[in-house]
């Protein structure tokens, strides 16, 4: 219930639609993973969309109560005729007539409430749809934003790089100047660094194109720069998340679930809705008329009269060719597709919880054996350049270790990554999307 009216709450606020030409207020620069966030709250497509669906539902449902309400309405009528072939007597020659009514459904079979909550109950599951949409869209923006760190962090360590192949490449140099190395050494510093020189390009254009991604997610248009990302990929204190405990907490909280049993509660109300079709149909009603004649006959002259009437009124399709029976079948078998499809989507948040705990556990693993790994490649360069600066160890010996390092501090990188959108997937599994609005 919460999540409903958190998800009612933000269709509310939320002004009309964004067109892709419509002024949008600034980013703020740096750009940090809640302001990304709230941004995309209001400009995300997707959550824009589902937003209107809402919408949509109340629209049905303001029609839906027209029907037990009462209704007014005003009819009127005006003709001319040649006497001779009028129905009255004495022959008129116009007629006109004015008349206001107002009806009030008494008993109509329950159909009118059952058709009410349905529609209600559909709103509901919208509303589930729009929840759905923004965990779904915060996930986006949340590894969207990751993957610029990613990429910014990756040209860091190739910059890194290809400064210290730089500086052996120089040092290089000068002992082949001074005598100690030959000239194969210099050449083979010269491709070692000419072979990291593509890695750094290929990362600058990589991030280029995560900045592009990042902002198609935030729903962020026009042509103005995006503004520079802040934060890092540093993991947090360890989460732990027991697998029995996950999967109640996403049978209880996730939208999907909770849109499904809404659509089997609103299929059992259009199963009675149907049924309503078997019982008579009552009616209040109340008017007041103005009538109005014009004889051909002098004598008569004009006659204008008014006067007002009420009473009730009752239909009842005893036999209709089992049209309803019909409906009813329709109802029942909708009715039984929703609980299926209730029962299948629940499979499948089983098995999306375990996965995604898995990856978890696996990320987590891989996280700490990347720190692990590159505190050792750090020492392994420190030691490989101190021997070879001894004589005790040759240049590739150095270039080799240099190479280490560079692969390590990538895949430190990346196993942050993978831990941090790992996270983020088991709280959406588990239905704890709301986590997102707020890290």
């Amino acid at each position: 219930m919460k999540r409903l009216l958190l998800a009612l709450a933000l269709c509310t606020c939320a002004g009309g639609p964004l067109r892709a030409d419509s002024p949008q207020d600034d980013l703020p620069s740096p750009l940090d993973l809640r302001s990304a966030v709230h941004y995309a709250l209001d400009h995300n497509y997707a959550i824009l969309q589902a937003r209107e669906a809402i919408r949509l539902q109340e629209g049905v449902i303001v029609q839906v109560r027209s029907q037990e309400i009462p209704n007014l309405g005003a009819t009127g009528e005006a003709e001319k005729n040649a006497a001779a072939i009028s129905q009255s007597y004495p022959q008129s020659t116009s007629f006109w007539n004015v008349e206001l009514m107002a009806t009030q459904t008494l008993y109509a079979g329950g159909g009118v409430a059952s058709a009410i909550k349905s529609a209600r109950l559909t709103r509901d599951a919208a509303a589930f749809d729009l929840q759905t949409a923004i965990d779904t869209a915060l996930l986006d923006v949340r590894t969207k934003f990751f993957n610029v760190i990613l990429a910014r962090e990756k040209i860091r360590v190739d910059e890194e790089s290809v400064k210290l192949y730089e500086h052996q490449l120089e040092d290089t140099k000068n002992q082949f100047q001074s005598g100690t190395v030959s000239n194969f050494e210099v050449l083979r510093a010269k491709v070692f660094l000419a072979n990291a020189q593509p890695a750094l390009i290929t990362a600058r254009n990589d991030y280029r194109i995560a900045v592009e991604q990042l902002r198609q997610s935030i729903g962020r248009v026009g042509a103005a720069p995006f503004p520079e990302v802040a934060g890092d990929l540093d993991v947090p204190s360890e989460e732990s998340y027991d697998l029995e405990t996950a999967i109640a907490s996403a049978h209880e909280h996730r939208p999907e679930l909770l849109k499904l049993q809404k659509l089997v509660d609103a299929g059992e109300e259009s199963v009675t809705t149907a049924r309503s079709g078997f019982y008579p149909n009552l009616q209040a009603f109340g008017s007041y008329a103005w009538d109005g004649d014009t004889f051909a006959s002098s004598s008569y002259g004009t006659a204008n009269v008014n006067g007002w009437a009420f009473g009730l009124q009752s239909t009842w399709h005893i036999f209709d060719g089992r049209a309803t029976d019909g409906k009813v079948r329709q109802a029942k078998s909708q009715l039984e597709a929703a609980r299926l499809s209730k029962a299948s989507e629940d499979l499948e948040v089983d098995v999306e919880v375990r996965q995604a705990m898995s990856s978890l556990e696996e990320a987590n693993e891989l996280v700490a054996a990347s720190k692990q790994t590159i505190d050792e490649a750090a020492e392994d360069v420190r030691l490989a350049d101190a021997k070879f600066h001894a004589g005790s160890a040759t240049q590739l010996d150095v270039l080799t270790s240099q190479v280490s390092l560079t692969q390590a501090r990538t895949d430190q990188l990346t196993a942050n990554y993978n831990y941090l959108v790992a996270l983020a997937n088991v709280r959406k599994a588990i239905g704890m999307g709301d986590a997102l609005v707020i890290p």
